[in-house]
């Protein structure tokens, strides 16, 4: 069987690599941009940055902005409709994974309108045609969209989030400039950057691993955990690291596939609508257990990824509760919760679980999970 790896045409990184998006969308001969970010983007003047930078280069534009932090099938469908009044030929998504992912499921909807009703994107849907060319411009360091081909939307009547994958929808420009990250509040930079954490380790770990994707997923886990700490603290050295190591791990995990952290985290999202960061951080070190004995040495390689001392001379078990140690010791530092005691109620794990065991990530997991263990690890953190 043959193994894939996807990447973006073009990506630009460090400080100042926004000035680059008018050379683009010029040089790409596009005439106009429909600017995709959510509002607080726009309150906060963080959207005017790149806004700017199109004033300065004469490139009109149309913001859009009617997008949620979990976005939702009608962000989808009304965006599709401002697309195709605005009369542009190409998007610029700034933002995190909402924005980007709005601008995804748009950009494939404009390509393929059979597709309009945005359920049938679930999954691996058979779009036939590229979408609209996506510059990418994240403002978080976490979901890594900007180089995936991996996108989700939550259908709010069902109360569950949609995982589409699809080679179509990667953005041909990503633009990673860790200016863009400066504003992120220590709280949405701790959860963004654990839930990068969560992309290299579950992609390292995931039965799609091959070697490609594991020459990635170590240096990722090197590179966030050693500067997560620093950029919930506002560093520029830990704001730009971050900035590398979520696009490293986006690198491999949108070729290979994540596992259950991932499929429990979505209905966390859709059903209580818990930030996704969050809902990773706080599953990855009991579901890291619950996987171990299926990972052969690699929780090894994530324990010396991560800086801990003396693995070399560890028992497997002591390199893999070592890991598993680090991960609860890096979450602690950044200030995320240890368990869903305030988010999960007890009456809603059957649906939780079966949502999980539904979801596309579940069957990269290492370990192939029934309903009953999915229940009895959310149970294991109330």
């Amino acid at each position: 069987m043959a193994n894939r790896f996807v990447l973006n045409e073009t990506s630009y990184h460090g400080k100042g690599a926004i000035k680059e998006i008018a050379n683009e969308v010029k040089g790409r001969g596009f005439k106009k941009c429909f600017v995709c970010s959510d509002p607080d983007l726009l309150k906060f003047g963080v959207t005017k940055k790149v806004t700017d930078v199109l004033d300065e280069a004469g490139i009109a534009y149309e913001i859009y902005s009617q997008i949620k932090a979990n976005p939702t099938i009608e962000n989808v469908q009304t965006g599709v409709a401002a697309f195709k009044k605005s009369g542009a030929d190409c998007i610029v998504a700034i933002g995190g994974g909402s924005s980007m992912d709005t601008a995804k499921a748009i950009g494939i909807i404009i390509a393929n309108p059979e597709f309009a009703d945005v359920r049938s994107l679930e999954g691996v849907a058979p779009t036939k045609n590229k979408c609209v060319p996506i510059i990418a411009v994240p403002t978080t360091a976490g979901t890594a969209a900007e180089v995936t081909i991996n996108y989700v939307i939550t259908d709010t009547e069902k109360n569950r989030k949609m995982v589409c994958v699809d080679v179509h929808d990667i953005p041909v420009v990503a633009v990673v400039d860790p200016d863009m990250m400066s504003s992120m509040p220590k709280g949405l930079t701790a959860a963004t950057g654990m839930d990068a954490l969560t992309h290299a380790i579950e992609g390292y770990i995931t039965k799609g691993a091959w070697a490609m994707s594991d020459r990635s997923h170590p240096k990722a886990i090197e590179i966030i955990s050693t500067n997560l700490r620093g950029a919930v603290a506002n560093t520029p050295v830990g704001r730009e690291g971050m900035a590398l190591g979520q696009y490293i791990a986006g690198m491999g995990f949108s070729n290979v596939g994540l596992g259950i952290v991932h499929s429990m985290a979505h209905p966390l999202g859709a059903l209580y609508d818990t930030p996704h960061g969050v809902a990773n951080a706080i599953l990855l070190p009991t579901v890291m257990e619950y996987n171990a004995d299926a990972t052969g040495e690699k929780y090894r390689d994530i324990a010396k990824a991560m800086g801990v001392e003396g693995v070399d001379k560890m028992t497997l078990d002591e390199a893999r509760k070592a890991a598993v140690a680090a991960v609860k010791q890096l979450s602690e530092d950044v200030g995320i919760p240890k368990d869903l005691k305030n988010i999960v109620k007890e009456e809603d794990l059957d649906f939780l679980a079966q949502s999980a065991m539904d979801d596309a990530c579940r069957p990269g997991n290492p370990k192939d999970p029934t309903k009953e263990d999915i229940i009895a690890l959310y149970r294991s953190l109330l």
